[in-house]
């Protein structure tokens, strides 16, 4: 680890200073832009009937949606493990958070509207009769809305208990359009001590209730809204190769956007290279387990040898689809798992970002290689072209627009967790009532 760990333990009022630097006015303007060019382009596809339009809309909602859950899932990971490394740079993630509302709108645009432009079995005929109940169309508009209603609430409510802990204790600060919600979040707010420990003790409930959520939720939302575009096909490991994708894609861009915070804010003395190494080491690990889980699968299917599943692949791995698929490897495991090995990799930023737009592009053609082979199976090339480009930048801008919105309306910084007095006390839970310790089988 790097030799000035903790080199500097700032005061409340530095960090409050040092969080309020402006983020510059032409980055959302240009994500804002490139938001509404996209959805332009998407609803000029869908006026005209384009199902390529719905489906690129659809692989862009799952590799942005997934990570976006994903961050907050990391978030109540480190509440379930008391962890204090990531202090100074874990409200970066909760950040992402503002992109589950949005989602959860554009997710009811494809239930109600686009699924019979993207899933198959919408206009065929399904003669299995489980599967024909499991894929009865108001079943599994209802199971997902759903789902992933449930995984946004517990998400918001979460990251609302965190924010609201630094919203309650700093200078009013942040974008006018927010004062609302932060002025929500005052009231009724006591004194700084009891606040913490009711605080750490909701967070602690609310990270196990998200796990459970987060866990089987999604692993049914990527049988409904991936695996089904196949439905002679199932795997059991589907569902987790899928979100862990997602886990990896936040956590590259996790790296990234530390960094740039850390330039921005000129916080050198406060994120340090142990934080970058730490985060490193996060991108490294999970790139060798999206590697075990998608060779596990692989492999599984391959000895089986039964055509229910070895189609699946089969078709992937045959033209126009082949080079595409044998890429996804190289690109999310082989370059990046032997290129992060090091220490050096982690902490030179241009190996860092490398290996990190690899692993994001490379799961990005994964999520396209889930939809696109069996909505056009006499594909002689790769459907590949305005409609796919278009959409993505408008994803990648509306995602921009609501992560610096976030970022603006409340503290960049868990401020208040790293300042406090008694923030160390909260490794000792107590009854927030009594602020006596539990015993320690409660």
């Amino acid at each position: 680890m790097s030799g000035h760990h903790e080199s500097h333990a700032p005061t409340r009022d530095e960090l409050v200073r040092l969080i309020g630097k402006p983020v510059p006015k032409n980055l959302k303007t240009i994500a804002l832009v490139l938001a509404v060019i996209g959805f332009g382009v998407f609803i000029a596809g869908a006026a005209m009937g384009e199902d390529r339009a719905w489906q690129a809309f659809h692989v862009n909602w799952l590799f942005f949606t997934i990570p976006a859950s994903a961050a907050v899932m990391f978030t109540a990971v480190q509440r379930i493990t008391t962890a204090r490394w990531s202090r100074p740079v874990i409200r970066f993630m909760e950040g992402w958070v503002a992109w589950l509302p949005i989602a959860f709108v554009l997710l009811l645009v494809t239930v109600f509207f686009g699924k019979g432009h993207i899933f198959p079995w919408t206009h065929e005929h399904i003669a299995i009769p489980e599967k024909a109940l499991w894929l009865n169309p108001t079943f599994w508009s209802a199971r997902v809305i759903f789902a992933f209603g449930l995984i946004t609430a517990l998400s918001l409510w979460y990251i609302r208990t965190s924010v609201r802990v630094d919203v309650g204790l700093l200078p009013e600060w942040g974008a006018s359009w927010a004062k609302g919600l932060r002025d929500g979040m005052r009231r009724g707010f006591g004194e700084e001590r009891r606040e913490m420990h009711s605080t750490h003790s909701l967070q602690g409930k609310l990270a196990v209730y998200l796990a459970l959520v987060f866990g089987f939720g999604w692993s049914m939302l990527a049988w409904d809204l991936s695996m089904s575009m196949d439905f002679h096909f199932q795997s059991t490991m589907y569902g987790w190769q899928v979100f862990m994708g997602g886990w990896l894609v936040n956590l590259m861009v996790f790296s990234l956007i530390v960094r740039a915070w850390r330039n921005h804010l000129g916080a050198h003395d406060i994120i340090g290279e142990n934080h970058l190494h730490d985060i490193g080491k996060l991108c490294f690990a999970f790139t060798a387990f999206w590697g075990y889980l998608t060779f596990s699968q692989f492999l599984v299917i391959w000895y089986g040898n039964i055509g229910e599943e070895t189609h699946f692949l089969r078709l992937r791995m045959m033209a126009p689809w082949v080079n595409m698929s044998v890429s996804v490897a190289f690109m999310v495991f082989g370059a990046p798992f032997f290129g992060l090995l090091g220490k050096a990799p982690k902490l030179f930023t241009p190996t860092m970002a490398l290996f990190a737009f690899s692993s994001m592009l490379g799961i990005w053609m994964h999520r396209y290689l889930e939809i696109y082979p069996n909505a056009h199976l006499e594909a002689t090339s790769l459907p590949f072209g305005l409609w796919e480009v278009g959409i993505t930048l408008g994803f990648l801008g509306l995602w921009g627009f609501s992560y610096l919105s976030f970022m603006d309306a409340f503290p960049r910084m868990r401020v208040v967790w790293m300042t406090s007095p008694y923030r160390d006390e909260m490794q000792i839970p107590v009854d927030a009532r009594t602020m006596e310790p539990l015993p320690a089988h409660e």
